[in-house]
């Protein structure tokens, strides 16, 4: 009886659903569309029932997503088969020997965690090759001496491979960046998934309160002697005192979807001023009506009822047409004499209203609303015109409301009829009339159309995930033409149908049960997956995250409901909703939005693709500096004194500040720099290739070789130039007047060393733009790179630091000769300044020949998923963006 359930949490429907004891539905039909069972883990909503239960525990719908959930890959790796299932010996010895492999290099942890994860492994496993090797090379230039010098020299050239501070950064950096999404409403429930925010090529999100307000509001109205009346956009949907009202006179089937931007802005004023149709409508919809909405004494507005009721309220309350005004004080001028709820059967509900005239006495009304089909068959009169009379309504009267009708839900509306009539004698008591009677002959007065508005940012933060090359899909529960209609609004259908042909439009718009019929090959086949899947099912959902991976695909997965935990922990990124979120949708999450708002996805995208820039400027400056290092020290070995043994250009200690100083506090203040202002027109990033790109890779040998190569400069012109060139005996030990040389051109070589690489941190603020002209808009020419170094202070202050404590290390006695080995500088300075003068001008050519190449040939990056869109465009290219005239 009227028996409705509410199963958001499994379907994602925002209305209840009325339920059909009687129909029968075939076996491939979705859970949404099963009117005929009610599930367990959603509520009954409306009237009674009584069932039959025919699954329980894993076997329902909620079951079966806790399976899915359960669900994990063996670590077995399976053994192939032929077709009748046998298998040869060594077909069982092979997947032992790749089970064993894949133990082994979970161990070492090459193969579980994320692709970054997964890369430092292995850069990890080789530079504690390398290191081995350069301890080795460093004891075979001196004979496998075992003096011990010797022997710490050579670890510490090991070490000088090893990027010690790399991974203290690295966690450093994601943790400052956690934070910074705190306060762009966006929490992060696991650290990993920074790293895949900014591959992130796809976003699947749901509709119901992420793209959507998950509120119904009354959009359009349509009466039939006055036109139609449309509702402008509004963040508080119950709020009537926001959103302005347009008109226009023309009926919906002859207006484009956006109204608004056809109708004509009128104040409420001049609308109902010598307008008795608006007032009837107005006053229909308000009656017949049993929601409250009023403002409380803080200027707030409250709203309680059924959702369709409250939009509809809030409509009125618009015009200052509210129940309330009508049927409340000490003397209201209509007052309720019988109510006929809504029937499941029907489809329609009718109250009736007393009031008290002057100079009739007392007449009583009839107010009436429901379903179009279901009130027009009651309504036997409408005014067709303004100014006509009350007429008939003919067969082609008929057919041309149906159309508005139809006009109104292809724009996601869900449509409802308003009518009402006199009585014609007084009623006594409600018991004198059937339902029958009182819901016949009614005065047509009009359409109302309420939806679920789209949140009012989603349109410009839609634009900007495309324009940053992130396509954007929707998977709701809702219907076909609901879905259709909200993801055309927001942008997200029309924002590549000029490339596309019309059969590849088409099928940008699917149901879940079209899509679950084709085969994975056939969806492989598919030139585009679609952009909008409609009555959703949790295992449609995985299915689309995995054709997306099929095609190289990093997948962002938004959901609320328990129906979405699957496809949350199968993506990529999985993000649930803080408000309306369940507890599972949020256990089986990435990320949580505190504001259920699809822009904090952006903004969260936005800071993941900071934090994976700032990592590769990191990992670029303390890998370059770790090859200068190595470089110069193993180099450094042909410098032999006269017992046959190697003079260290730099020495144990010398080496261990240097990775100190000019490593760890310099780098967490790279991973602290702002986003670039292009970080959003670029595409998403290569994750397969990680952090180390060619350009990174190149760039890291290009300055590791120029440091190293100006620092052994600096030692030689100091002992052999400007020096006897005399090596001493035993100056890798301590302190003598024949080491005084060795001393000075080690102190040179350590002081070089340590602004280079101080001076690189700066550098790399921008890897590609002069560090002199980082923001090429500036109007201040000669004067931006000062603000661009104090805009980060904790880079600033780490650099100064750095240069600072030179001086102690260089000039307190004992701590210089004895620890350091090296001794205090005077006319050395002049070769520090010009060789880091040198050192700027390298850096600063090497970013310009980037930028010509980068100009001349291009860094091109194509917008959309494949070439398809080229093909189905008739071989029209896709839209391109050359990076390099950027810069």
């Amino acid at each position: 009886m009227n028996f409705e359930t509410d199963e958001a949490l499994l379907t994602g429907e925002s209305l209840p659903v009325c339920k059909d004891a009687e129909a029968t539905f075939a076996i491939d039909v979705g859970p949404g569309d099963r009117l005929n069972i009610a599930y367990s883990s959603s509520t009954v909503s409306k009237g009674r029932a009584r069932g039959v239960v025919f699954a329980t525990g894993m076997e329902t719908e909620i079951g079966s997503i806790a399976t899915a959930l359960r669900a994990k890959s063996s670590k077995r790796r399976p053994v192939k088969r032929k077709p009748d299932g046998s298998a040869r010996p060594h077909r069982h010895a092979q997947a032992w020997a790749l089970t064993v492999t894949d133990a082994i290099g979970r161990f070492l942890g090459v193969n579980v965690g994320t692709p970054l994860q997964q890369k430092l492994s292995r850069l990890a496993m080789l530079l504690f090759g390398i290191a081995v090797v350069c301890a080795v090379i460093v004891e075979a230039a001196n004979k496998f001496s075992g003096k011990s010098e010797v022997i710490i020299y050579a670890v510490a050239t090991g070490l000088s491979m090893i990027p010690a501070s790399l991974i203290v950064v690295l966690t450093i950096a994601m943790a400052v960046g956690t934070k910074q999404m705190v306060q762009r409403n966006v929490i992060v429930r696991k650290l990993d998934s920074l790293e895949a925010l900014g591959a992130v090529t796809d976003i699947c999100s749901d509709k119901t309160g992420t793209l959507t307000q998950g509120k119904m509001v009354a959009k359009k109205a349509w009466i039939p002697a006055k036109g139609t009346l449309s509702v402008g956009t509004s963040n508080n949907p119950i709020n009537p005192a926001v959103g302005g009202i347009s008109h226009s006179s023309l009926p919906p089937s002859e207006m484009q979807m956006q109204a608004e931007e056809n109708g004509i802005a009128v104040p409420v004023e001049d609308l109902l001023r010598n307008n008795p149709y608006l007032e009837d409508y107005l006053t229909a919809a308000s009656l017949a009506n049993l929601a409250h909405v009023r403002q409380t004494e803080d200027g707030t507005w409250n709203a309680r009822g059924d959702p369709t009721e409250i939009a509809i309220q809030v409509f009125v309350s618009r015009f200052n047409w509210n129940r309330n005004r009508w049927t409340k004080g000490e003397s209201p001028v209509l007052s309720q004499v019988a109510e006929f709820p809504f029937d499941s059967n029907v489809k329609k509900m009718s109250v009736v209203f007393s009031q008290r005239l002057t100079d009739r006495g007392t007449r009583h009304m009839v107010f009436t609303k429901g379903a179009v089909e279901r009130v027009l068959q009651s309504c036997s009169s409408i005014i067709w015109e303004e100014g006509g009379p009350s007429i008939a309504i003919t067969a082609p009267i008929r057919e041309q409301i149906m159309n508005h009708m139809e006009a109104l839900a292809k724009q996601g509306l869900r449509v409802l009829a308003i009518a009402s009539k006199e009585l014609p004698a007084p009623l006594k008591g409600s018991s004198e009339y059937s339902r029958a009677e009182i819901e016949s002959k009614l005065g047509f007065l009009g359409l109302i159309g309420i939806y679920d508005p789209p949140r009012p940012e989603i349109t410009g933060a839609v634009r900007e995930c495309q324009h940053a090359g992130i396509s954007v899909h929707m998977l709701t529960g809702d219907h076909p033409g609901t879905a259709r209609a909200i993801a055309a609004q927001v942008g997200i259908l029309t924002s590549r149908m000029d490339l596309l042909a019309l059969d590849v439009a088409d099928a940008m718009v699917m149901t879940a049960t079209q899509f679950d019929k084709l085969s994975d090959e056939e969806v492989d086949e598919l030139p585009l997956l679609p952009l909008v899947i409609a009555r959703c099912t949790p295992n449609t959902k995985v299915r689309m995250i995995e054709a997306l991976h099929r095609r190289k695909r990093f997948v962002a997965m938004t959901g609320d409901g328990v129906n979405d935990s699957p496809s949350l922990k199968r993506a990529d990124v999985g993000i649930a909703m803080g408000q309306t979120g369940s507890d599972v949708a949020k256990d089986a999450s990435d990320i949580v939005l505190t504001d259920d708002n699809f822009a904090s996805i952006l903004n969260a995208i936005e800071e993941g693709r900071r934090i994976f820039d700032n990592i590769q400027k990191f990992v670029l400056h303390l890998l370059a500096e770790n090859i200068a290092l190595a470089c110069t020290l193993l180099v450094g070995l042909a410098f032999k004194d006269s017992t046959g043994l190697s003079v260290f250009p730099l020495s144990p200690v010398e080496i261990l500040w240097v990775i100190m100083i000019t490593s760890g506090m310099p780098d967490m203040g790279l991973g602290m720099e702002v986003a670039a202002p292009d970080i959003m027109d670029r595409p998403p990033h290569n994750l397969k290739q990680g952090v180390f790109t060619s350009e990174v890779m190149l760039d890291m040998l290009v300055y590791g070789l120029w440091m190293a190569i100006l620092c052994l400069s600096s030692f030689t012109l100091v002992m052999f130039k400007f020096g006897d060139g005399n090596l001493g005996e035993n100056c890798n030990d301590s302190y003598s007047k024949d080491c005084d040389l060795v001393f000075r051109a080690r102190a040179t070589t350590f002081v070089c060393l340590t602004w280079f690489a101080l001076f690189l941190a700066w550098e790399m603020v921008d890897m590609r733009r002069s560090f002199f002209r980082m923001q090429p808009g500036s109007k201040r020419y000669f004067t931006q790179w000062i603000y661009d170094v104090w805009r980060n202070q904790f880079l600033f202050w780490s650099i100064i630091a750095g240069f600072v404590t030179i001086f102690p290390t260089l000039y307190i006695p004992v701590v210089n000769r004895a620890v350091f080995k090296h001794e205090g500088i005077s006319w050395e300075w002049s070769i520090v300044f010009t060789e880091a003068l040198l050192f700027i001008l390298g850096v600063e050519a090497w970013k310009w020949c980037k930028r010509i190449y980068l100009r001349r040939y291009g860094d091109v990056i194509v917008r959309g998923n494949n070439d398809v869109e080229a093909k189905a465009a008739g071989g029209n290219p896709p839209t391109r963006l050359v990076v390099g005239k950027e810069c």
